[in-house]
């Protein structure tokens, strides 16, 4: 089902008013912090090798779980020294495996958080924070995020626009930024309109479309529309950010096509 021109807009300025709302309240996810424990969110957001590992862990588990994973693992270890978690590969695998475990993936993620710090040391003199300087493009940003193990396109997009949006980090090439090809941001512009195909190429198009200068901006506002309200299933349309103008498709095919709630 394609829109017309007129609901098309009405539904990339509905998309942009609530990223501009989330925007002035400060909000990072659910709330105004990365995860809910005190202690492990001031670690993500004050140290950066702390936010790098966090963003290997932001995949198949909850997000405050993933952003908390950090401090729980130097809680475990006694430390968050970058050169041990290089080479004490044993030790971090059973910190991360202990129960309850850190993450689902506790054969691959050690291995990922030990790679990260190698590449950190070797790559960046010891400082994560040397992988995005202020003033560097979005894009190369991404790029270098990419080259670690266990990040790929969408975790990278993710990290760029947090590290703007949350830790004040002031990149430029704003409009090279791009969504994260997240499920709830996936469902969210398949449901609405914006998108009639399922893919990464659709999605980064539309959000190009709806605000060409900096797309990422509407990271946030697509991905807590699908978790809070466009969920999987008995979505919550009627409380929705996008009520009036979205088209309200919660049954699709993989390619996209679907029918009208």
């Amino acid at each position: 089902m394609r829109r017309e021109p007129a609901a098309n807009e009405a539904l990339a300025e509905a998309l942009r008013s609530y990223a501009r709302t989330l925007a002035a309240a400060g909000v990072v996810q659910t709330g105004g912090a990365f995860t809910d424990l005190p202690e492990a969110d001031r670690f993500v957001k004050t140290r950066a090798e702390a936010f790098l590992i966090g963003v290997l862990f932001t995949q198949g588990i909850p997000a405050e779980r993933a952003w908390a994973a950090p401090w729980l693992l130097a809680q475990r270890l006694g430390h968050f020294d970058l050169g041990r978690l290089a080479v004490e590969r044993e030790r971090v695998a059973r910190a991360i495996a202990a129960p309850p475990a850190l993450h689902r993936f506790v054969r691959t993620l050690p291995g990922w958080v030990s790679a990260a710090a190698a590449r950190v040391i070797e790559d960046y003199r010891g400082d994560a924070a040397a992988i995005w300087p202020e003033g560097t493009r979005v894009a190369e940003v991404a790029e270098r995020l990419r080259a670690f193990q266990g990040i790929g396109v969408k975790k990278a997009a993710m990290a760029t626009e947090m590290l703007v949006r949350h830790l004040g980090v002031r990149l430029t090439g704003l409009e090279d930024g791009c969504v994260a090809y997240d499920v709830h941001v996936r469902r969210v512009f398949l449901r609405s309109g914006l998108v009639v195909r399922d893919s990464v190429v659709e999605v980064a198009s539309a959000a190009r479309s709806v605000e060409p200068g900096d797309p990422g901006s509407l990271d946030l506002a697509a991905w807590l529309i699908g978790r809070q309200h466009c969920r999987p299933s008995a979505p919550r349309c009627d409380q929705c950010p996008l009520a009036g103008p979205c088209a309200r498709l919660v049954s699709l095919r993989p390619d996209g096509v679907g029918v009208r709630r």
